[in-house]
C-alpha cells in the first residue's frame, strides 16, 4: 500500500496562488504508477484535477484547470506537487492525492488505489 500525505493548503484571495504538496511513501519506486490529484467540495462529488505519470512527466488535466494548475513530480524526494495560480473561489474544496498502479492517466476516481486525507483549499472572493 502506497502512503500519501498532503500538505501546502489555506486560505487565499481570489486571483491568488498556492502550491500542494503530496509525501509519498511505501514503496522502492514509483515508475510504474501515475499520481492524480482530485477535490471535493462540500455536497459535491470527488472530481477530477491532474495526473501525472511517474516515468516521464506526461500530464493530464481537468478542463477546468487547464493553463491555471500545473502538476510536477520530484522523484529524488517522491513527491507530488500542484501549483495552483489564479485561484477562483469555485476552487475551494478539499484537495486530495491519489496513486494507481498503471500508464494509463485516468480521471475516474474508482480507477485509483490509495489515497491521502486531504488538505484543505479555501478561495475568498
Amino acid at each position: 500500500q502506497v502512503q500519501l500525505v498532503e500538505s501546502g493548503g489555506g486560505l487565499v484571495q481570489a486571483g491568488g496562488s498556492l502550491r500542494l504538496s503530496c509525501a509519498v511513501s511505501g514503496r522502492r519506486t514509483f515508475s510504474t504508477y501515475v499520481m492524480g490529484w482530485f477535490r471535493q467540495a462540500p455536497g459535491k462529488e470527488r472530481e477530477f484535477v491532474a495526473a501525472i505519470r511517474w516515468n516521464d512527466e506526461s500530464t493530464y488535466y481537468a478542463d477546468s484547470v487547464k493553463g491555471r494548475f500545473t502538476i510536477s513530480r520530484d522523484n529524488a524526494n517522491n513527491r507530488v506537487y500542484l501549483q495552483m495560480n489564479s485561484l477562483k473561489p469555485e476552487d475551494t474544496a478539499v484537495y486530495l492525492c491519489a496513486a494507481r498502479v498503471g500508464r494509463v492517466l485516468k480521471r475516474e476516481k474508482e480507477s485509483y488505489d490509495d489515497w491521502g486525507q486531504g488538505t484543505q483549499v479555501t478561495v475568498s472572493s
